[in-house]
Order: structure tokens, then C-alpha cells, then sequence
């Protein structure tokens, strides 16, 4: 595949949240360095990203067990440091030494490997990867204020909570004079709007800025995937048709394919892939900072990097928004907008529906 360089754009940045760092539209996501993708790929992929203007890449310790902190570290020695690049890691999720969570050890041990294989005195934005219900999240807090004060990490952010988990991390944070999140990293595109019920709204309340994860859907907003037509080959279903939340029996739906059909129509209409629509639609929702893009090779990141070259209308970003409306159950949302006369979801759009029977999905 023959790349077109001519008029490329580089990536607009924006703020994380309110206090945080100024970060690029789109990210890089590591999630395949080490397992899907070599290292040269990497290197290949790491080297484009930051040639555009890309300053925030985005890892895990739990990433390949390690090996995609490892890989981003060796290319930046090579390169002679990471300086002008905001580096995003987490822990939560990878046992050290016997501990694993959010507790005071685990976070304090998950920190040093992080740092050691990454080869950086500190990480910009350092997410715990998820809730732990065995830790206080004053503890969490508390451990993450000292490593912030020892210049271990300079950001906190969260992955992968309900609405009053994050809540409840902010108003802990806050009677206590500890790092209040600047960052949300939840699952959230087109076909998953499941944050817009209580996550978003808490987010924008406390101006939390996201980094939404899989924002194409495991790939099923590329439009490779059809009905009656079980994926194979080195794609991510061919290889695991039950994959996560993106397996084929999950979204193998009409509403699916209802929403393709409309990315489709306005990619044809600009002249554009129905990934760089829907990564376009994702950039507009309130609340969105940075989008993680993950890609197998140089190829699937180059052309996913040049999304932001297209501009959608209003209209266009209407017409998504209806079509993947996923409706809200009747209590105790429906409920609440009815008796009160304030519908709380209205700043999304179309949140209610589109005529037909609303079924949240």
C-alpha cells in the first residue's frame, strides 16, 4: 500500500481535563508492540507517530507482560530520549512480587518496573488500570501523591470505572488533598455508548478529560466485517471470533450494521474511509481529548493518523449520533427525565432514540 504524503496534516492538540497536560487528538496505542506487532514494526509505528506531531503514547505494564514498556523504551534510548513526548502507562492488573491491585505495594512496586523498562525518571500520566475493591481508594490516592511528590509521575489518571467509582475517587481526592484524576480511559465509539448514562456526565462534571480506548470497535467500524460472514484471516476476530466485548456474536447486530451502513454513505460522500468518519465523530463528543489509536502495522496507523484531515458537517455528526443512539432503560432514567422535566442525557444528542423501540445495548 503506497502511501500519499502530499497535504498531510499534522495532528491538533488539545487539553487533557482541566489541569492537565496538552496532549495530541490522536494517541498511539501500544496494546499489540510485542505480541501482534515486531519490534522494528513498532519502532516503524513510533517513528510516523511523532513525525506527525503525536506527542502522547499510551502503555501498560500488563501490555505483553511488559514487553510493549520494554520496546518503547529501547526506541527511546535510541532516539535519544523522550523528551518531547508525553509517555502514558497504568498498573492494576500485572502481579509483582506477589502483589497485584491498587494497593500502596503494588503501585509503588508496579511504578519501579514501569520506569525501569521504559528507561524515563518519570511518567507523565500513570492510569490505574481499573477498580480494585479489596484497597481503599484513599490508599490508592495516597500512594500516588507521594510518588508524585518524589517526581515518579507528574498526572494521574483511571481506566475502566462506573460512574460513581469515579466519583467517589474525586470527592476522596479532594477532602484529602490528594491527585484528583485529569484523565478517563473508558471503552467508547459508535457502537458503545454505555459511558454517556452516568461516566460521561461525572467526567464533564468534574472536567476529566477521556482517552477512549478501542475507538473503532475491535475493528468492526472499519467495515470488514460482514453479516453471515464469520471473520478469518490475520484479523483481530479471524484469529478470536470471541474476543471481548468486540466478539462477533456481541456485534454481529442489525443496529451494527445500521451504523455501518451510515459510516459508509458519509465516507463516500468526503471521499474518505468509514474509520476516519467514525474516529472524526468520536473527536467531537464532549469530553474527548485524545483518541488511542492501536494498529498492527505502519500501514493501519498512517492511515488512521490521516482522520484528521477530514471535516465532517453537523449534519454529518448528526446522523451518527441518531443512528447508534442506543436508547436508556426505562428506570430509573426514563423515569427521572419524565417526572422531573430535565432530560440529564440531552447534551449527548439523541440519546432518546430514533423512533423505533428503545433498547439500550
Amino acid at each position: 500500500m503506497s502511501i500519499d504524503r502530499t497535504n498531510i496534516l499534522s495532528l491538533p492538540k488539545r487539553t487533557l481535563g482541566q489541569n492537565g497536560p496538552t496532549v495530541s487528538a490522536l494517541a498511539l496505542g501500544t496494546m499489540t508492540f510485542g505480541a501482534e506487532t515486531d519490534e522494528q514494526t513498532a519502532y516503524l509505528q513510533l517513528d510516523r507517530f511523532a513525525e506527525r506531531g503525536g506527542n502522547l503514547i499510551d502503555t501498560a505494564d500488563v501490555y505483553s507482560d511488559g514487553a510493549s514498556e520494554e520496546i518503547i523504551g529501547r526506541w527511546g534510548k535510541a532516539r535519544g530520549g523522550m523528551a518531547d513526548l508525553l509517555v502514558a502507562t497504568k498498573c492494576r492488573f500485572r502481579p509483582v512480587a506477589g502483589s497485584a491491585g491498587a494497593s500502596r505495594r503494588a503501585v509503588r512496586l508496579a511504578m519501579e518496573g514501569s520506569l525501569r523498562r521504559l528507561g524515563v525518571d518519570a511518567v507523565d500520566l500513570y492510569f490505574i488500570h481499573g477498580w480494585d475493591k479489596d484497597t481503599s481508594v484513599a490508599e490508592t490516592l495516597d500512594v500516588l501523591s507521594d510518588l508524585r511528590r518524589e517526581g515518579k509521575l507528574h498526572h494521574v489518571g483511571w481506566s475502566n470505572l462506573t460512574g460513581w467509582q469515579l466519583e467517589r475517587i474525586v470527592r476522596v481526592a479532594e477532602a484529602n488533598g490528594l491527585p484528583v484524576p485529569c484523565a478517563l480511559q473508558p471503552q467508547y465509539n459508535l457502537l458503545d455508548r454505555g459511558i454517556e448514562l452516568e461516566l460521561l456526565p461525572c467526567a464533564l462534571e468534574n472536567k476529566i478529560g477521556l482517552t477512549p480506548w478501542s475507538p473503532l470497535g475491535g475493528g468492526w467500524l472499519t467495515g470488514k466485517y460482514r453479516p453471515d460472514t464469520p471473520p478469518s484471516g490475520s484479523t483481530r476476530l479471524g484469529e478470536a471470533p470471541n474476543r471481548g466485548v468486540e466478539a462477533y456474536g456481541i456485534r454481529n447486530t442489525e443496529r451494527t450494521y445500521r451504523i455501518l451502513n451510515e459510516l459508509q454513505r458519509i465516507a463516500n460522500a468526503h471521499g474518505c474511509l468509514p474509520a476516519h468518519v467514525a474516529l472524526q465523530w468520536l473527536l467531537s463528543r464532549p469530553g474527548v481529548s485524545s483518541v488511542l489509536l492501536g494498529a498492527r502495522t505502519i500501514e493501519q496507523l498512517e492511515s488512521n493518523l490521516n482522520a484528521v484531515s477530514v471535516t465532517l458537517t453537523k449534519k454529518d455528526l448528526n446522523d451518527l449520533t441518531k443512528v447508534s443512539a442506543p436508547g436508556i432503560p426505562d428506570y430509573p432514567y426514563k423515569f427521572v427525565r419524565d417526572w422531573s422535566g430535565i432530560d440529564h442525557w440531552d447534551q449527548f444528542g439523541a440519546l432518546k432514540g430514533s423512533g423505533e423501540k428503545e433498547v439500550f445495548n
